[in-house]
């Protein structure tokens, strides 16, 4: 199959979902397609196997594990109260309660697994308290944007999760990978808040004492706890992924239960929602498992491998032109259609030249946290513009999440620097 025809399917792909075609739906027709045409009727046994094998994947089970567990968290009342403690503790910090959203999405994210979850929380809590107080709109929305994509880099991330099933790397890794990234990237944020809010005219909270913020501590419990049982049994290799996070499910339930929130239609709420948005996912790895067998047999990677090559490129090069394809393709694309039809094909690429998978699936999260804020499709701009009441126009949040986007591309170069800064703690793993 010449080049000519794989960057023709590609751009066909991608305009079948700027139609507005389902990706599940865009990648399956794409992927029968491809392999009718080349191998015939035998290919549709194949897929067959491929579609069984995936529904039979163990790993898959954390999946709607990790978003039940969000979705406990959510709808228990914890991120309100966890909103007051952290504003207690970092009000007083140049810049405010704009701490806080940084502060409680970095904590949230470390619960949820969700950008999209992170950002609509913490949203919904903050905003009538940053409008209430007259924070600026541009830098309080903007805060609120990039601080959810924090939802899929701290783990536990689905994201990670997804990338790991598609590429067969440890969920675990990929897992404690994120995490030091994760806090860095939260500092930063802080950092450049602080420093744009110096001088009187900068925002500060009102002082609250210490025994107040030590009674107030106390809702900060809840995340906290379910993150060490979550991580630390991954860490010390007590548990598997999907083992930590029906650990962390159990915890989360007897957190609700002590919120005083448990009931029927609590629980039929958390299912149903759990039950859809696993549904989605799902349905979009398969067609995309489908998708990757077409690849696979037709032997594309091997000739865009060898095409890449021809090139010359540096593995610093190649990786900075990846920057630029997913900054572009976050303009048009959300997240799960970015990782699902673009992972197949650049993975065996950026591993051929001795890139660390695990390094890799770090870099592949913040090209997808960058697509969640990036204008004019970044769906947190969008999900973040939902929960606002003043019904101003989301230029204020596009023009807010700017700064972000910089620092996190400049964090991006950080990390292809320091590669350590994302294999450190993998690497001490039991």
């Amino acid at each position: 199959m010449s080049i000519s025809v794989v960057f023709l399917a590609f751009f066909a792909m991608l305009g079948l979902l700027l139609l507005g075609l389902p990706i599940a739906v865009t990648m399956a027709i794409m992927g029968v397609i491809g392999g009718l045409a080349v191998f015939g009727w035998p290919f549709m046994e194949s897929t067959g196997a491929v579609i069984w094998s995936v529904q039979n994947e163990n790993i898959l089970t954390a999946i709607p594990l990790f978003i039940m567990l969000g979705e406990l968290m959510l709808r228990s009342g914890i991120a309100d109260r966890m909103y007051v403690a952290m504003a207690a503790w970092l009000g007083r910090l140049p810049g405010g309660l704009v701490h806080t959203n940084i502060g409680c999405s970095a904590l949230f994210a470390a619960t949820s697994g969700s950008s999209v979850a992170t950002a609509a929380t913490i949203g919904t809590v903050a905003l009538p308290s940053l409008s209430e107080r007259n924070y600026s709109m541009k830098q309080a929305l903007g805060s609120l944007a990039a601080g959810g994509t924090l939802g899929i880099l701290i783990p536990p991330s689905v994201n990670m999760l997804i990338y790991g099933s598609l590429t067969n790397n440890s969920i675990g890794k990929l897992f404690i990978a994120g995490l030091l990234p994760g806090i860095l990237l939260s500092l930063i944020f802080m950092g450049y808040i602080a420093v744009t809010n110096l001088g009187p005219s900068g925002k500060r909270e009102e002082v609250v004492s210490l025994g107040e913020k030590i009674r107030l501590s106390v809702y900060l419990l809840p995340p906290l706890v379910i993150f060490g049982i979550v991580m630390g049994s991954i860490y010390l290799g007590l548990a598997t992924a999907t083992e930590s996070a029906a650990l962390g499910v159990m915890a989360a339930l007897y957190f609700a239960w002590r919120s005083g929130r448990m009931s029927l239609e609590f629980m039929k709420n958390t299912f149903v929602h759990t039950a859809r948005i696993t549904g989605m996912i799902l349905l979009i790895i398969t067609a995309a498992f489908v998708l990757n067998l077409t690849i696979s047999l037709t032997g594309v990677v091997d000739e865009l491998t060898a095409w890449v090559a021809s090139f010359g490129f540096s593995t610093t090069v190649l990786l900075l032109v990846l920057v630029l394809f997913y900054l572009c393709l976050g303009m048009f694309m959300d997240v799960l259609s970015m990782q699902v039809v673009t992972i197949p094909i650049t993975y065996p690429i950026v591993t051929a030249l001795g890139v660390d998978p695990i390094w890799f699936g770090v870099f592949i999260v913040l090209m997808c946290e960058l697509g969640m804020i990036t204008p004019p499709v970044g769906m947190n701009l969008f999900v973040v513009q939902s929960v606002r009441k003043d019904k101003g126009s989301i230029q204020d949040v596009m023009w807010g999440v700017l700064p972000y986007m910089l620092m996190m591309l400049a964090f991006t170069m950080l990390l292809m620097a320091f590669p350590a800064i994302a294999l450190w703690l993998p690497g001490m793993m039991s």
